[in-house]
């Protein structure tokens, strides 16, 4: 019986070894030395914000491994030994393969920080980084001030967790404005004002320079390139995230930044595939990154290997681009391509709206000379992703998208309803005279070709 050992119990490596069984009776063997059983990652702050116990984030009971033949393995692989198709497992005995997946995501980017080691510096990517925050922040009282070091969606989450126990925060984060080389200036300004509403010390322009250390080992203060010291009890590393791949380097595995791979998710040895936020397409997809550390990305490619481990050759196709997140209690969605004035397209032209009194916001993208629609931000506004899809497959243009924007409204009927008031501001801009349709359920749920 053919042998799949997949290193890595996260998204992707389970995905792949759920749709391997679907489609197989193949051997299956899963490889981490994080956690007993899978666990939803995305879920990891709501534990310490006191929403939901950690045995809530495991989508699976703990019998549905054995009752489909999925044998879990704890500990950590140092060295693949691909000649002889074996891994070598640190204490433990070496396991054989037929065929290799690698799956083991990411880690918090460290920057040679003077001090970066010290004991309460931690990261917020793992079950691990959570238990030592819960040591080493467990109230206001033992923790009476945290720095975060890093402006992205780890350490807005990080903050968020703190001050949920009256943890006094300051976030250092180097560029002008907050996520500024992803959103555009409109969207990142928003943000920079909703973390200073929820009493969160934001610095922006400020690097971390050396974490100091007390007598015993501990972090007690960061010292900054505005030559500030700021006294604190934990430090918070989250300026990214890179590919887990240390243990590859001597391997004959092919490395870039993460571990390279082809469209069908080959490695450079035969008979072994990496997947999710540790994969590095050889080139990117469209305007795509060639890492993406990204939940639904990890998710499709272990379901794309799947089907090429049990015989039918398949590409990895992920469509366009889209993702969520949620900054503080503010919800954000993306759809196609909507850059930021650091990384704006030459043809690119933004139409950006903004609630007068609410932190709610659209930021569209379109080409300035064909009009063809690029991409979408929302703030405040749920959106139906099918819709955003559609209309990106389509190629429709901006004057379509305003004109039938309240079909891609999915917030509750109740709730405020606001495309009027962007379409009258649209026309003001662009001297149009767009009137909106009515919401269509109909055209809503009709899929393209019916209605062809």
């Amino acid at each position: 019986m053919e042998h799949i050992v997949i290193i890595g119990n996260g998204i992707s490596g389970v995905t792949a070894a759920r749709h391997i069984r679907k489609l197989s009776d193949k051997k299956i063997t899963i490889i981490s030395a994080e956690t007993d059983y899978f666990f939803s990652r995305t879920a990891l702050m709501y534990i310490y914000m006191g929403h939901m116990k950690f045995e809530h984030t495991q989508p699976y009971e703990n019998w549905f491994w054995k009752k489909n033949r999925i044998n879990l393995v704890k500990g950590y692989v140092h060295f693949i030994d691909y000649e002889n198709q074996t891994l070598k497992i640190e204490n433990s005995t070496d396991i054989s393969y037929d065929k290799l997946i690698i799956a083991t995501g990411s880690k918090p980017n460290k920057f040679g920080w003077p001090g970066q080691d010290l004991s309460h510096v931690q990261g917020l990517y793992s079950k691990q980084d959570l238990d030592a925050l819960e040591k080493n922040a467990p109230n206001k009282k033992i923790c009476k001030r945290a720095v975060i070091v890093g402006g992205g969606l780890i350490g807005i989450e990080m903050a968020e967790m703190l001050r949920s126990r009256d943890i006094p925060v300051t976030f250092l984060v180097r560029e002008s404005s907050f996520w500024n080389g992803v959103l555009p200036n409109g969207e990142s300004q928003m943000i920079n004002e909703h973390i200073l509403e929820h009493h969160i010390d934001l610095r922006l322009e400020t690097n971390l320079v050396e974490i100091l250390s007390d007598e015993s080992g501990k972090a007690k203060a960061v010292v900054t390139d505005k030559g500030d010291t700021i006294d604190c009890d934990v430090v918070g590393l989250t300026a990214g995230v890179s590919p887990n791949i240390s243990f590859l380097r001597d391997s004959g595995i092919e490395l870039g930044r993460g571990i390279k791979v082809n469209r069908m998710l080959e490695t450079n040895i035969p008979n072994i595939y990496a997947i999710g936020d540790c994969a590095e397409q050889h080139e990117g997809i469209g305007n795509r990154r060639p890492i993406e550390a990204v939940w639904y990305t990890g998710r499709m490619m272990g379901e794309t290997l799947a089907q090429t481990i049990c015989g039918n050759p398949t590409e990895y196709k992920p469509g366009h681009w889209f993702n969520s997140a949620k900054f503080l209690d503010l919800e954000y969605q993306t759809y196609g391509w909507v850059f930021s004035e650091l990384n704006k397209k030459e043809y690119e032209q933004h139409f950006h709206w903004r609630h007068a009194s609410e932190k709610i916001c659209v930021t569209i993208a379109f080409h300035k000379d064909t009009k063809e629609f690029l991409g979408i931000n929302t703030f405040g506004i749920r959106m139906r992703h099918k819709i955003f899809d559609q209309w990106l497959t389509e190629n429709r243009n901006i004057e379509y998208v305003m004109e039938y924007l309240k079909d891609a409204n999915f917030d509750p009927e109740f709730y405020a309803q606001y495309e009027q008031e962007i379409i009258t501001h649209f026309n003001k801009k662009f001297d149009t005279q767009i009137s909106p349709k009515k919401k269509s359920w109909k055209r809503i749920f009709t899929t393209p070709k019916s209605r062809a």
